[in-house]
C-alpha cells in the first residue's frame, strides 16, 4: 500500500525523518523484550485484520436446506495509533546539523507503545482478545525473593518445573525494573548471581517495563507467537506553522500455543 501513513505529505526533510526513525528504533530495540523471545509471524500488511486460528466452530443449527455449516475462527488484530507533537523548528534544526534535537514527545510515545505491547504479551489484554503468557500458564507462580542473590534458587526451581513438564530449553528470564537492576548489582565479590542464572537458563536475562515480578519461559520455539499485521511505523497526521503531529502505529495479536512453557515469578 503506497504511503499508507502519508509520510510524503509531512513537512520533514529526509534528515529529519531519519532522526525521528532512529530515535524511535533506539528506544524500541532497548525496551521490547518479548520480541526477542517469542516466535514472530509477520509483518504482513496494514490491511490484515485478523489471524487465522485454524479452527472451525460448527453451528448447532442447520442452514437452508438442512446443510451443516460452521464459522472459521479468527483472532482480530489490535491496532495502536499513538499521537505525539514535535516542534517544527526542532525538526528543521536536524537538517541544519543539530545533534541533540528535542524529541522527548516521541520518546514518551515510544514508551507508551512498549508498555502496551509488553503488557499484552506478558499479562494479556482481555478487551483485545489476548490472554497473555502469565494468565495462560498452567503452573503455580514461583516466589521472587527480595534478596537478588537468592534469585538463583527460584530460577533453578522454575527451570526444574518446566523440565519436569516436558518443556525443553533454552530458557529466558524477564524481570521488572527493581529485581532486574538489583540482580545486575548483586555479587560484587565472588561469582555473580546473574552468571549462575544465565548458566542455568542457557539463555538471556532481560528487563521489561511491563513487569513487577518476573516471567520464566522456554525459548525453544513453537510455544508463543506474536502475529504482526503492520510492524511499528511512524506516520504523519497534521501540522501548522509551529507544530507537527506524528504518530506511532502497529497492529498485532499474541498467541499462547503451550501454556506449560512459562511460569510467573511473584514478589512475596
Amino acid at each position: 500500500m503506497t504511503d499508507w501513513h502519508r509520510r510524503t505529505l509531512a513537512p520533514l526533510t529526509p534528515e529529519a525523518w531519519n532522526e525521528v526513525d532512529s530515535t524511535a528504533r533506539r528506544i524500541l530495540t532497548s525496551q521490547l523484550s518479548a520480541r526477542r523471545l517469542v516466535d514472530f509471524d509477520g509483518p504482513h500488511q496494514p490491511l490484515m485484520g485478523a489471524a487465522n486460528s485454524g479452527r472451525l466452530e460448527i453451528s448447532k443449527t442447520e442452514g437452508p436446506g438442512g446443510v451443516p455449516w460452521g464459522l472459521r475462527k479468527v483472532e482480530p488484530l489490535v491496532e495502536l495509533r499513538i499521537p505525539f507533537v514535535v516542534n517544527q523548528m526542532e525538526l528543521d534544526n536536524i537538517t541544519r546539523g543539530c545533534r541533540n534535537p528535542d524529541l522527548s514527545a516521541l520518546e514518551k510515545a515510544a514508551g507508551k507503545l512498549v508498555r502496551f505491547e509488553e503488557t499484552a504479551i506478558y499479562h494479556g489484554f482481555e478487551a483485545g482478545g489476548i490472554q497473555g503468557i502469565t494468565p495462560s500458564s498452567s503452573h503455580d507462580a514461583v516466589p521472587l525473593p527480595s534478596d537478588a542473590g537468592a534469585l538463583t534458587q527460584s530460577v533453578a526451581e522454575g527451570v526444574r518445573t518446566l523440565r519436569v513438564s516436558g518443556i525443553g530449553g533454552p530458557y529466558a528470564l524477564v524481570l521488572g525494573g527493581e529485581p532486574f537492576f538489583a540482580l545486575m548489582q548483586a555479587g560484587t565479590t565472588g561469582y555473580p548471581p546473574i552468571r549462575i542464572i544465565r548458566n542455568t537458563l542457557g539463555g538471556e536475562v532481560l528487563w521489561s517495563p511491563a513487569l513487577q515480578g518476573g516471567v520464566l519461559l522456554s525459548t525453544r520455539g513453537g510455544d508463543f507467537e506474536l502475529v504482526v499485521g503492520e510492524d511499528i511505523s511512524i506516520g504523519y497526521a497534521m501540522h501548522d506553522r509551529d507544530k507537527v503531529e506524528l504518530y506511532l502505529a502497529e497492529s498485532f495479536t499474541f498467541r499462547v500455543h503451550e501454556p506449560a512453557a512459562a511460569l510467573a515469578l511473584q514478589s512475596a
